[in-house]
């Protein structure tokens, strides 16, 4: 029904943004919340995606047409839904990913939540040949990063996207000793170096 919504960024949470067009609000649940950031000035474009449960109506949103086909993708994969898909789209080397489908790389699949050997098969069964196709080097390039934050808050933000993303909480505590060491950046970034280590 939806393609894309042009509107500002009202709200950023763990697992969804907000987006105000005209005066409504449309809660887009997305990959990494903290690519946006709350605007009053600027309108973004969100690609979006709606699901339509016998109980829910949900609304995913995406930073470009290239995520969001590449979202479509995997939700046709057998046990893939549209969280499951979203956590692994939060790790923002997309191309990295398509790779690992064209190569059969299995082991690099099952590091995502929620994806065992059974489902990372089935995935490679499903879209090696079509990714293959489609792929080509600029075509999932990950997004600039959002503007700094503190870093106390930026971190928390980022710890609390991992939990919201499926990760075990042994997980993030190991990452966050790691993280903790950096230098200050923005949640984004915390989140990429999280997921990179994770991954």
């Amino acid at each position: 029904m939806y393609e894309y919504l042009t509107g500002l960024i009202a709200v950023v949470a763990p697992q969804y943004i907000v987006v105000d067009v005209n005066g409504v609000g449309y809660k887009l649940l997305v990959a990494n919340p903290y690519r946006y950031q709350v605007d009053d000035h600027k309108k973004v474009k969100v690609y979006v995606y709606q699901a339509v449960r016998d109980d829910d109506i949900s609304l995913f949103g995406f930073v470009d047409v290239q995520e969001k086909n590449l979202f479509m993708q995997l939700i046709n994969v057998s046990g893939i839904g549209p969280k499951s898909a979203l956590a692994i789209l939060a790790n923002p080397d997309h191309q990295g990913l398509v790779d690992a489908i064209t190569n059969d790389n299995i082991s690099y699949l099952t590091k995502f939540p929620g994806i065992g050997k059974k489902t990372a098969s089935q995935i490679v069964l499903d879209l090696k040949d079509k990714l293959a196709k489609e792929a080509n080097g600029d075509l999932f390039n990950p997004s600039p990063l959002s503007a700094s934050l503190t870093t106390n808050q930026a971190l928390k933000d980022a710890l609390e996207a991992l939990a919201a993303l499926g990760y075990k909480e042994r997980d993030i505590k190991k990452v966050e000793k790691s993280l903790a060491k950096e230098d200050e950046m923005a949640t984004d970034e915390y989140l990429r170096h999280a997921l990179r280590l994770l991954n």
